[in-house]
C-alpha cells in the first residue's frame, strides 16, 4: 500500500515537472512601440548633447599643421565655453557663416596684440608669445595693421602654421562692424579638447 502510494506520487511529480509549460504570447505591436519610443529618446539625447555639450568635427586643410592634420576627428566642448588664451577653437566667422574655421586663440578681449613680420614674432600686452606650437615663424602678413586692442566680446585668432593660414590677420575674418580681423565671441561652435583619430593621436589635445 505504502509502495502504490509512494509510484503515484513519483509518477505525478514525473507528469508535472515533464509537462510543457504554454509559451507566453508576444504583443508585437506593443514591442515594436516600445522600440521606437527607445530609438526616439536616444535621439534626443544625441542632439541635445550634439547641440549644447559637444559637437565632432573633423580638420581639413594645413592651417593648424603640426598641431592637427586633414582627417584629425576632434570632439569640441559647447557648453559655457568663452575663449581662452592658447585654446584650439572652432568659429564661423559672420563672411563665411557655413564655413568652420579651426585656429588658436592668441588674443582675447582687453588685450593689445602686434606682430612683427620682420622678425616673425608675436607680442601679446608688449610681451613676446613663446609660441613652441607654429610651425613657421609668423612672417606673412594680412591687410590688418598692428597694434590691435581687442574689444570686449572679440578674440583674435591664427592658425599654427603661419605660412599657410587665412585668420585674423585679415580683415575678411574678422566681424563685419570692424577692419581689424576680430572675431566675436558669438560665432564660436567651442573649445577642441580630444582627437579620436586617428588613433596615433588619440587623446586630449594640448
Amino acid at each position: 500500500m505504502n509502495m502504490k502510494n509512494t509510484d503515484e506520487i513519483e509518477n505525478n511529480e514525473k507528469i508535472e515537472m515533464t509537462s510543457e509549460q504554454p509559451k507566453p504570447q508576444i504583443n508585437w505591436k506593443k514591442e515594436f512601440f516600445d522600440w521606437t519610443e527607445a530609438i526616439v529618446i536616444a535621439v534626443v539625447i544625441a542632439v541635445i548633447i550634439r547641440s549644447f555639450f559637444f559637437t565632432l568635427v573633423a580638420v581639413e586643410g594645413a592651417s593648424m599643421e603640426n598641431t592637427l592634420h586633414t582627417g584629425d576627428r576632434l570632439f569640441v566642448r559647447r557648453l559655457g565655453y568663452t575663449p581662452k588664451n592658447g585654446d584650439i577653437i572652432v568659429f564661423t566667422p559672420e563672411n563665411k557663416p557655413n564655413t568652420p574655421y579651426i585656429k588658436r586663440a592668441i588674443a582675447i578681449e582687453n588685450q593689445v596684440i602686434d606682430i612683427d613680420y620682420s622678425k616673425g614674432i608675436v607680442m601679446l600686452d608688449g610681451e613676446i608669445l613663446d609660441e613652441e606650437y607654429i610651425k613657421v615663424p609668423t612672417k606673412r602678413p594680412g591687410d590688418v595693421q598692428f597694434p590691435v586692442t581687442v574689444p570686449e566680446g572679440h578674440f583674435f585668432a591664427m592658425g599654427d602654421n603661419r605660412g599657410n593660414s587665412h585668420d585674423s590677420r585679415n580683415s575678411d575674418v574678422g566681424s563685419s562692424d570692424n577692419k581689424s580681423g576680430l572675431v566675436k565671441n558669438e560665432t564660436l561652435i567651442g573649445k577642441a579638447v580630444f582627437r579620436i583619430w586617428p588613433l596615433s593621436g588619440f587623446g586630449f589635445i594640448k
